[in-house]
């Protein structure tokens, strides 16, 4: 009886790139890349993302805001997956295997996306944590937030 193993499947940078923009708060990229500890990115934010439905106002609840960890996160290594050279990428996550052709500039335009769309999630949650917390403290009474 002989066992076969399956070739090493190659991975590009431009799809950890759009996985961890796009779904990089349940740590999809970490499963395409095949690290070992993916199951507890999912766990953590499959959790918080719970907590948060049970909430009376999902916006005000704790559990909310640590999910912007793991967003964050998602946007982070998008950008420095995407920025890193083809070498070094492929040195790290295909090594033994070669690239028929270089990243171009897909890496580049989910790079560029990753950080637009990063910087506003990135102020939106600092904007929604500074009005919970002046709220909390009364700096806002008197205040029309409403228009």
């Amino acid at each position: 009886m002989t066992t076969t193993h399956a070739a090493p499947k190659f991975r590009h940078k431009v799809t950890v790139g759009l996985l961890a923009a796009l779904l990089g708060v349940v740590g999809a990229q970490w499963w395409y890349l095949k690290r070992p500890y993916a199951w507890l990115v999912t766990t953590y934010s499959v959790v918080l993302m719970v907590l948060s439905a049970f909430a009376e106002v999902w916006w005000e609840n704790p559990a909310f805001f640590l999910l912007f960890i793991p967003i964050l996160n998602g946007f982070i290594e998008a950008i420095v997956w995407c920025l890193m050279s083809d070498a070094k990428f492929d040195a790290r996550f295909n090594p033994g295997l070669t690239r028929e052709h270089p990243s171009g500039w897909g890496a580049i335009l989910v790079a560029s996306f990753t950080l637009l769309i990063g910087t506003v999630a990135f102020m939106f949650g600092i904007a929604m944590i500074v009005i919970y917390i002046w709220s909390a403290l009364g700096w806002l009474e008197g205040l029309n937030l409403q228009g």
